[in-house]
């Protein structure tokens, strides 16, 4: 399952965001995976001190959507990145790592979540592609949006053949280890939120207590 937020970033974020790629070193995409065949793209240098602030913003989007929060249940994230894409770059399929050394503890990559930061039209390629079974489904929003996505899944980012990508990325530990517990919870809690006030008291305390009661059984309180 995927959650798409189409408007996780507002205009002016977006435009912050912008404005710091324009002063933050980039680096080959290789240095956080050296041992890949198809990773072709540049990085924001995590030293550099635009890095930070570009991190921060989108760590703070993320954290304040209550579509992402209620589809991912966050425990943990990883240091939102900016990455970037010219011409001829691009990142061949792949699954992502399922721990990330980050500070002193690794995070178990669940889930991946990518903001895009470009007009669709400014660049042509770049696609966010993941792969569904025997069909690959292609992903470019507008600046601001958000794909949030297992990270077990297959995926890769369609060569850049014009322009500029410029986008997000982190990864994050669930709260709800099982994908299939993570997703039915959400979907549960989401038929609550659209049709609570429709339903008798009786009947949303006993759907209430039975999404509350498998967030205590799936859930890691460690």
């Amino acid at each position: 399952m995927f959650c798409e937020i189409p408007d996780l970033l507002t205009p002016a974020e977006v435009a912050e965001l912008r404005q710091l790629a324009t002063r933050l070193r980039f680096v080959d995409g290789k240095v956080t995976n050296p041992d890949s065949q198809v990773k072709n793209n540049l990085q924001g240098d995590l030293s550099d001190p635009q890095h930070e602030r570009a991190s921060g913003l989108l760590r703070a989007a993320l954290s304040r959507n209550p579509r992402f929060v209620a589809f991912a249940f966050p425990k943990l994230m990883a240091p939102p990145a900016l990455s970037l894409y010219r011409p001829g770059m691009n990142y061949g399929a792949h699954a992502d790592a399922a721990f990330l050394p980050i500070g002193g503890r690794p995070i178990r990559a669940d889930l991946s979540c990518t903001i895009f930061l470009n007009e669709p039209g400014d660049y042509d390629g770049g696609e966010l592609s993941v792969r569904l079974g025997t069909r690959e489904v292609d992903f470019k929003p507008a600046p601001g949006g958000a794909v949030v996505y297992p990270s077990t899944t297959i995926h890769q980012v369609r060569p850049v053949t014009r322009g500029e990508r410029l986008c997000g990325i982190t990864f994050i530990e669930s709260d709800i280890v099982d994908r299939n517990g993570r997703e039915l919870l959400f979907e549960l809690n989401d038929i609550l939120a659209a049709e609570g006030e429709r339903l008798t008291w009786e009947a949303r305390t006993r759907l209430s207590h039975v999404a509350t009661s498998l967030h205590r059984q799936w859930g890691d309180a460690g």
